[in-house]
């Protein structure tokens, strides 16, 4: 068994952030399950937005977020996350993070989809590998801190493995560290820690087509709803309306909002314009909007993408601020400088997830959770574009200080027992995991996608109950693997949106359902 004071799931922003503030509190350990720099944070292209010069105010910034948002957002968490942003920007520099500026030394701010003014911080349009880049050189330079890659989260420990029974209204559940599979050794081995931190991103690998890296299968969140904590808003899936169509690659490669801001046009098969027929923001309308514009005109018209028109940008802008995406199309033979970008929508964010509190600690005492797989209250029933990178910093700076207040009054609890792997036997058919997978992703972006119904739910969740007994009946009989614990938490995810969606009687922000339509105000 292996003990820390502070356990770090996951290497993005809010896990790297979060173990860079607390490291000078006690011994961290940051568990990854792929390579370390190998997460959403990394792809991220657009950047993070915060109101730097007096041209913006605070006020609108929170106008923008709660609008986008749907009217369902917390005021109160808006307004806390949106001032601080200088100051967590100020963090983002203090860490070698590189910011593109203009010849007079200002920030080249970006505009994108919903914001009312030019706040967008980034680094060309690879903004999320920088913060990386410069996050794991820090960590790396820091005594207190180990950083272990191939290292799989497999359940987070509470009272229920010292063998109480725990349910939803169990009174002060407690984490106590996690089990980890060891991806190069396949066992099971014992993390105990005094503070806990799930920083495990986001589900997009929930549907076939996604923005998401493969790594993300939604893993903190089904932890946490095993271990019977609170999970909230798992309705709200943000799909970009702009991934690059290339069926046989996946992630889907992002093309960045940031590319509208900047007046790329969306365009159909015949070049024409078809926004303002959803949006008198066009183009630049939140992302809901946007998503189910270009769905809506792909079952129209029968193709499956549409397009995005940059031609008129010229070749040295994009070239000097879209580098990567320009080099990315002409990997695949397009030449956006001359030709229009076959785009559609992708799964890309999950606005809700772990509730957590404004300290970023769950309902599960110890165990704080923060980035995409934390429901804060921020993004309500749609996330305002960029708001992602900004919250993560945020509550990661929250939990830390909040963890370090803590840390001093928790006890390490030794009677943990090991995991316990006897009478499992190797499962052979791998295929049945692989298939399963496919099945479920075929499921939900069929079902459960950007347009909703009641009919189309309870069919998935018809079809999704007998996966999930399949799926139980292997695990229990089978060793552990990577693979077969992702596609239980996929199927745990996926049965939490069906269950929230099923449950919201109206359309709003993300969810959006054929037998509710909204109502205009």
């Amino acid at each position: 068994m292996k003990e820390v004071d502070f356990l770090v799931v996951g290497s993005g922003i809010a896990g790297l952030t979060f173990a860079l503030k607390v490291a000078d509190y006690g011994k961290v350990c940051i568990l990854t399950k792929a390579e370390a720099s190998e997460g959403s944070t990394k792809y991220a292209q657009g950047g993070i937005a915060a109101v730097i010069y007096d041209s913006d105010s605070f006020d609108k910034h929170i106008q923008d977020t709660l609008i986008a948002g749907a009217g369902i957002c917390d005021e109160e968490t808006v307004r806390m996350t949106i001032t601080e942003a200088p100051n967590r920007i100020r963090d983002l520099v203090q860490y070698g993070i590189h910011f593109d500026k203009r010849p007079d030394g200002l920030y080249d701010l970006h505009r994108e989809g919903g914001h009312s003014n030019f706040r967008i911080l980034h680094h060309k349009d690879n903004t999320g590998a920088e913060m990386e880049r410069a996050l794991l050189e820090e960590i790396h330079r820091h005594p207190n801190i180990e950083l272990l890659e191939n290292q799989y989260a497999v359940e987070i420990i509470t009272q229920h493995h010292l063998g109480q029974w725990v349910t939803h209204h169990t009174p002060n559940i407690e984490c106590y560290g996690a089990y980890v599979l060891d991806s190069k050794t396949q066992k099971v081995e014992t993390y105990l820690a005094k503070v806990t931190m799930l920083a495990t991103g986001g589900i997009g690998n929930v549907y076939t087509t996604t923005t998401n890296p493969i790594t993300a299968t939604g893993d903190g969140v089904a932890m946490v709803h095993r271990a019977r904590g609170k999970v909230a808003d798992m309705e709200f899936v943000q799909f970009h309306p702009t991934s690059l169509y290339y069926p046989t690659e996946r992630p889907a490669f992002l093309i960045t909002e940031a590319l509208r801001g900047a007046g790329a046009v969306l365009k159909d098969h015949w070049g024409r314009e078809f926004m303002q027929k959803y949006d008198s923001r066009l183009s630049l309308a939140p992302r809901d909007i946007v998503a189910r514009a270009i769905d809506n005109e792909m079952k129209i018209s029968g193709y499956d993408h549409l397009y995005l028109d940059a031609r008129h940008l010229g070749k040295a802008e994009l070239m000097g601020k879209f580098p990567n995406i320009y080099a990315k199309c002409l990997d695949v033979g397009i030449n956006i400088a001359k030709e229009m970008i076959p785009i559609r929508p992708a799964a890309h964010y999950q606005c809700g997830g772990i509730v957590v509190d404004h300290n970023g600690e769950s309902s599960i005492h110890h165990l704080y959770a923060a980035g995409e797989c934390a429901r804060t209250g921020l993004h309500g029933g749609n996330r305002l574009a960029s708001n992602s990178l900004l919250e993560a910093v945020v509550f990661a700076h929250h939990a830390a200080m909040h963890a370090i207040e803590q840390v001093r009054n928790i006890s390490i609890c030794h009677e943990v027992p090991a995991w316990n792997a006897e009478g499992m036997e190797l499962n052979e058919e791998m295929v049945l995991v692989t298939q399963t997978r496919k099945e479920l992703q075929e499921i939900m972006s069929n079902y459960v996608g950007i347009v909703r119904s009641n009919l189309r739910l309870q069919r998935a969740f018809d079809r999704l109950n007998l996966i999930y007994r399949e799926t139980e009946d292997l695990y229990k009989r089978s060793v552990l693997t990577e693979d077969l614990s992702e596609l239980r938490n996929l199927i745990a995810c996926a049965y939490l949106i069906i269950r929230a969606a099923s449950q919201r009687k109206e359309s709003v922000g993300l969810h959006y359902s054929v037998d509710y339509p909204p109502v205009n105000k």
